[in-house]
This record gives C-alpha cells, structure tokens and sequence, in this order.
C-alpha cells in the first residue's frame, strides 16, 4: 500500500468511498455507511455555522457535542497552537511539567469553587469520570476505609464508556454487550419534574407549582439517602451527579436538590463528584456550573469546551481534603493517561479562557438564557411537543403522543420518528442538533454560547416546521 505525504483535494464521491471502506463512526450504525448513501461530511465551521462538502450551511445547535462553546473559526486558538508546537509539541506530567499544564491548573483552580484547587488532567471526559472513580476508592482506603467502594447515580445518566466511568452509567443498554461492567454502581430516580408522578413522587394537596417542584427536589435528594442506607454507609464512596442531566434530554434540578445532596452527603461522608463534562465553561452560564446552583462538590469532572474543541483535554478537579493524603510521604495515585495535561491542548484552553473573559461570555449566557427558553416555549402550542426543559443554553424538547396524558412513544415509533425522518428532516432544514431517544424522545440543543436572538428565532422557525410534518406523518 502506497501512502501520499500530501494532502490532495477530494472530491465528495472520493470522500464517501474512503468513508465507507475504512471509517469506523462512532455510537453509530455503520449500515448507514455500508448500505445507504452515505454520510454528512463537515469540511468547515465559522461562529455558529457549520458547511457540508456540498457547500450548504447550518446552524451549529449543539456545538459540535456540547464542545465549540467559543464558537467556530477562532484563528487566534490555531495560532496559539501552532506556536506552542513549535516550541513544545509534547511532553508528559508523569514526574515532570511545563508551563502549559501549571498555569492551566493554576487557573482552573482559581475558578473552581471552594477549596477545589488540585487538577488532574486527562484527555477527555470519560477519562475524567474514570480519574474521580479511581480516586474516590483510593482516598477511603487511605483513609483506613477500604468498604467504600461504591458509586451512585441516576437513572439514565450518561457518565462516559471506559469500563468505570460505565458502571456509573445509568443506561442499560449501553452497558449490556459490556457485562460484567465494574461492580458498585447504583441507580437513583433523576430530576426529570415532567415525568415525576411516574417516578413516584406526589406533591402536597395544596402545593403550588413552585412548592411542586421544592418538594420534587427534596424526594429526589432523599432518594440518594435512601439508596446509602440501603447498601450501607460504609460501603459508599461516592455521588456522580451531571448539574443538569443530558442523556434523557436536559433535566435542570429544583432549587431545594443539590442543597439537600449536600447535606446527605456531608451526613454519611460520601464524596459528592459534580460531573461537568458538558455544563461547565459557560453552557449554564458560569464557568462551574455547582456555581450557579449554589453548592460546593468535592471533585469537578470538566473537558469538552475547556478549549472550545480546538484540542482535546480533561480535567478532575479535587479538593484539598482530597488531595491531602496524597501530599505526604511516598503515596502516589498510580493512574495517569500519555496526553493528559498535552502543552499544545493546555496553551489553547488558557487562550480559550482569555476569550471568555474578553467576550463576557457567561455573562451573555446568563442574559440571553430566559429569551432562548421563551422561544422555544413558542413550541409548545405543537401537539407533538409535551415539555421544553433545560437552563443557560442547554435545552431539551421532549416529544410525546398525547399531550393531555403525556403518553410517550412505543419503540417502533420513536424509530420512525427519530432515525427515519427527524434527524435527516432537521438537517436538511438547516439545523444540526440532536434527536435522542435514551429515555423518552427528545431533541436537545446545546448552540455556541455566541448565538443570540436572531438564531434562537431561526431556530424555532426550523424546529416549528419539521415537527409539524413529523406530527402529519404519525
């Protein structure tokens, strides 16, 4: 086999062909390679847009993956890489650093709340769930408490794939061909408030929908307390808990919830771990999203937009308390990862950060973040649209079959309705976002933190279109 040095231009034919013979995509069904025409091929990205290889463009609605929060097209985070490259391509943090990776944690440290101020780098978010699992069981030991070795989560959270991070996963069909996954994981109900009589929870007579809700997040806090009683105190190590849940389509917590997590925790001397692989840098609207929900974990798991997608990075953030035990004598966290804490990923994240500050991007999240909800409310008069959910700019819109008893869709239906025409339809129309079924169907949106008023319209207008014809064809 022959390999080019060069780069030549491909024509779309060209691209599809070496596509279907030797990409492998990822959480995806190759057939749609192997056996349709093909896929969309992304070639370029200014702002909040995205243009195929066709040359026609969309609305980035989701970031790339709830990542390019900066937006597309930043020149100055390509040039703040290749000059790292130049002058340091690589080297690794096992018993050695560089500046990159030092000022990055020093500044990481300074953003996170409270005494969280020791970073663990890794190359991504699975990598920095798998870090605070590992670190959790290894701290109790050190402690004197070997039991403590289990972890609690919700239901139909997403926490990443690694062999750990999936047992903290609360998807059973994510984890089935995987079986027999790390041991000690275990499932509470979420916060998903549209579908909690289903759950089991019943509000007082007489509870507004405010007090509804206070009271939601109280039962859904002391559904963890019971769940630590259960297995036994001394036998948990730790809560992984997302701000706001993604997979199931953006559970936003009540404002009692995390206060009472807090204290649960606290109580049993659990680990609280605040998974921020997607709510952190500015989606919710701060730069740590336990920030604006008012409490304070004892480990952060960050990547995705900690450089906006110009380099890949990850990151857990501990305590002191956390890092304590680790400080004296000859203990080492035997755990570690060849790119974590990489000079060019951690020179552009530093960079990425500059323009959040420069730009007020939070800021600008937290302004616009009760219009973007508004615009999207404008759906609810569709019959296909049950609920729209979601804080900053992290929305779901769940969709349903029966808006009065909020009866959802079979399987075979949210097949049709997903992969056979929404998906492609919104698309087509000009919006890439995602239409997800990992608990009852939704479609989530996650746009750049740029976007204002002008898109939220275009993407309601979009969104109005394509649900009606899905409405017509069921």
């Amino acid at each position: 086999m022959s390999i080019s040095t060069e780069r030549p231009t491909r024509t779309e034919t060209e691209l599809q062909e070496m596509a279907r013979d030797h990409l492998w995509m990822h959480f995806s069904r190759q057939s749609v390679m192997t056996e349709g025409p093909g896929v969309p091929i992304i070639v370029r990205g200014e702002g909040h847009h995205i243009w195929d290889s066709t040359g026609k463009r969309y609305i980035d609605g989701l970031s790339g993956l709830f990542v390019v929060n900066a937006g597309h097209g930043r020149r100055r985070l390509a040039e703040v890489a290749a000059r790292q490259a130049e002058q340091l391509a690589f080297f690794p943090i096992w018993s050695y650093a560089h500046p990159s990776a030092i000022e990055l944690a020093a500044r990481l440290g300074d953003l996170a709340p409270g005494d969280l101020n020791r970073v663990f780098f890794s190359t991504g978010g699975g990598e920095a769930v798998e870090t605070a699992f590992k670190l959790a069981k290894q701290y109790w030991k050190l402690q004197g408490r070997p039991t403590k070795h289990k972890v609690i989560s919700r239901a139909i959270a997403y926490h990443g794939t690694p062999q750990g991070a999936l047992a903290i996963t609360g998807l059973p069909g994510m984890k089935a061909m995987f079986e027999p996954v790390t041991p000690g994981g275990f499932r509470v109900p979420n916060t998903n408030f549209y579908r909690a009589a289903e759950m089991g929870f019943v509000a007082s007579a007489d509870a507004t929908p405010a007090q509804a809700l206070d009271e939601f997040g109280l039962w859904a806090a002391n559904r963890i307390e019971e769940m630590i009683q259960f297995e036994g105190p001394e036998t948990v190590a730790a809560v992984f808990l997302e701000p706001v849940q993604n997979s199931g389509g953006c559970f936003p917590p009540p404002p009692s919830y995390f206060r009472r997590v807090r204290e649960i925790c606290d109580t049993y001397d659990v680990l609280l771990v605040s998974d921020e692989v997607i709510c952190a840098f500015g989606r919710i609207g701060e730069y740590f999203a336990c920030d604006a929900y008012g409490y304070v974990p004892d480990m952060i798991t960050c990547a995705k937009a900690m450089t906006s997608g110009y380099s890949p990075i990850g990151a857990t953030i501990v305590s002191d308390r956390i890092y304590e035990p680790f400080a004296h004598g000859d203990a080492t966290f035997p755990h570690g990862y060849t790119f974590a804490g990489h000079p060019v990923s951690a020179a552009v994240a530093l960079a990425n950060l500059d323009i959040f500050e420069e730009e007020g991007l939070n800021a600008r999240v937290r302004e616009n973040s009760p219009l973007f909800r508004t615009t999207l409310e404008k759906l609810l008069d569709l019959p296909i649209v049950g609920d729209v959910r979601g804080d900053g700019y992290f929305f779901g819109i769940e969709l349903v079959k029966d808006k009065a008893t909020r009866e959802t869709f079979d399987d075979d239906e949210s097949e049709r309705l997903l992969r056979g025409f929404l998906s492609k339809a919104l698309f087509d129309a000009g919006l890439y976002c995602r239409a997800d079924d990992r608990g009852d169907p939704v479609i989530q949106l996650a746009p750049p933190l740029t976007i204002g008023a002008g898109e939220f319209d275009e993407m309601e207008q979009i969104l109005r279109s394509v649900l009606t014809e899905a409405w017509t064809r069921l």
